[in-house]
């Protein structure tokens, strides 16, 4: 009887080795990574005219006429504006670096929220509507981040001024801030139709 077993056991041991490299070959591969698409390189595009918008918007509501100091910032992303700097631009580290640009800007315009907060500013529910679609483009530019497995760049912790003490103080904080993101924007949405305007190629 123990003879009967061992050899069925070897039996089945057996047939169980001759299957695995059929047992294997069936497994899912890693799915593979696909290159955004024309829609979606097109709705980045519209999600940051959009962001453009709300930032003109923001701009325009407030009056301001004094000179505006564009030093309050220490740690704002550098932003190129030359048209040979676009026709350079490569899928995924372009990706990445506009992931980590918004992030930082993400930062900065949070510690304003909080401030126009503080003071009662007419501009806090714009702003904060403002952050819910810079989050949501940062969501959104993750999961293209993903698609091509793009590597993601830490942000280091924003360089602040002290809370404004005076409303005006807080008016040159925003403006800045608001001026400089604007620009930011575009430079974006440029850099998404760049990319798009390659696939086509």
């Amino acid at each position: 009887m123990k003879l009967l077993l061992d050899s069925s056991s070897s039996l089945l041991f057996s047939v169980l080795l001759a299957q695995l490299p059929l047992l294997t070959s069936a497994l899912p591969a890693h799915p593979r990574r696909h290159p955004p698409t024309h829609a979606d390189l097109d709705k980045l595009t519209n999600q940051t005219r959009h962001l453009q918008k709300l930032t003109h918007d923001l701009i325009s509501d407030q009056e301001f006429d004094s000179v505006i100091d564009h030093h309050r910032f220490k740690s704002l992303p550098a932003i190129s504006g030359r048209a040979n700097d676009l026709s350079s631009l490569e899928l995924k580290p372009t990706l990445s670096q506009l992931h980590a640009d918004l992030k930082s800007f993400e930062h900065h315009f949070e510690w304003l929220n909080k401030v126009t907060r503080k003071h009662h500013h007419s501009s806090a529910p714009k702003l904060g509507e403002m952050i819910s679609h810079i989050k949501s483009l940062i969501t959104s530019l993750h999961r293209q981040m993903m698609r091509v497995e793009a590597p993601r760049i830490s942000v280091p912790s924003p360089s602040l001024p002290p809370p404004p003490s005076f409303h005006w103080e807080m008016d040159q904080s925003s403006q800045e801030l608001l001026q400089r993101f604007r620009l930011f924007c575009d430079w974006a949405a440029r850099a998404f139709l760049s990319l798009k305007s390659k696939m086509q190629a």
